[in-house]
């Protein structure tokens, strides 16, 4: 059976920076916290606590009065950073540039007097973000899925912007939407484009093989969406977190079997599947 490795596979920038920088804190700090899962990857998150990173749900979790906070990727609200400080623990930002610039956007738009529109998953830590950033800047704040969630009368001006993982399809349709309100939106731009790279590359590579494995955690929203692509190309597609999930059975009759991975995977869980798979 060949093994196949999508083009674009496994953390972006984004991830790899957050990963970077807690292992730097870890070299030289006993015991850190992050504040919240570090990335949506429960194995990755496992192998940190290992080190020494606790996961506090809250601040209130946070023992030690010169502790070393890290802000997950997804970012946090101003009003939790503030907190950080004000309590005397060490700030350590881990938080995605890409999700900050989304962050200063939502302000921004709310700071030009707009009704902000936040595009994304309500129950989200990045969203909660984007929506507490706008409503410091003392904007009016509707967080949609798409646009059927749009609320009724809604004036000008509008702002939008959107979760970073989402799908430009779904940011198009969302200002589409209200356009034909007769709304002209100013939309900040805030997607990031290395969900769509991964996307396309499994597309294009799930319509061509037998199976697809796509490795990432169950609880990262762009993994499962990853996960759906694939299933929509290759009906025979898996979505793990480790390789220990797989057996041969699964491919039996298979010539070509494909791996991608979301984008809070690192290389070496994607090369312990690859290898795995490789022996069947």
């Amino acid at each position: 059976m060949e093994v196949i490795r999508a083009t674009k596979a496994g953390t972006c920038y984004g991830v790899q920076r957050a990963l970077d920088i807690a292992e730097e804190v870890l070299d030289t700090c006993p015991c850190a916290y992050t504040l919240g899962p570090l990335i949506h990857n429960p194995r990755v998150v496992e192998e940190l606590a290992a080190r020494g990173a606790c996961v506090a749900k809250s601040l209130d979790e946070v023992e030690g009065n010169c502790a070393t906070v890290i802000i997950r990727s997804h970012g946090v609200t101003p009003q939790v950073r503030d907190e950080v400080v004000a309590r005397g623990f060490t700030l350590v930002d881990a938080t995605c540039p890409h999700v900050a610039r989304a962050q200063q956007g939502a302000a921004e738009l709310a700071e030009a007097g707009c009704r902000v529109i936040v595009l994304g998953e309500a129950d989200h830590p990045e969203v909660e973000g984007l929506r507490a950033y706008a409503e410091k800047a003392g904007g009016k704040v509707d967080v949609v899925g798409g646009p059927s969630d749009i609320p009724e009368g809604l004036y000008a001006p509008i702002g939008v912007v959107a979760q970073t993982t989402q799908m430009r399809e779904n940011l198009e349709a969302v200002v589409g939407e209200l356009k034909a309100r007769g709304l002209d939106p100013i939309v900040k731009k805030t997607i990031c484009y290395a969900t769509r790279q991964r996307q396309d590359a499994a597309a294009e590579l799930a319509a061509r093989v037998d199976a697809m494995v796509v490795i990432g955690g169950r609880n990262s929203s762009n993994t499962t969406r990853l996960a759906e692509v694939c299933r929509m190309a290759c009906p025979k597609s898996y979505h793990i977190e480790s390789g220990d999930e797989l057996d041969a059975e699964m491919f039996a009759g298979c010539q070509t079997v494909g791996v991608t991975a979301g984008a809070s995977t690192p290389d070496a869980h994607i090369n312990a599947v690859v290898a795995k798979l490789e022996s069947f």
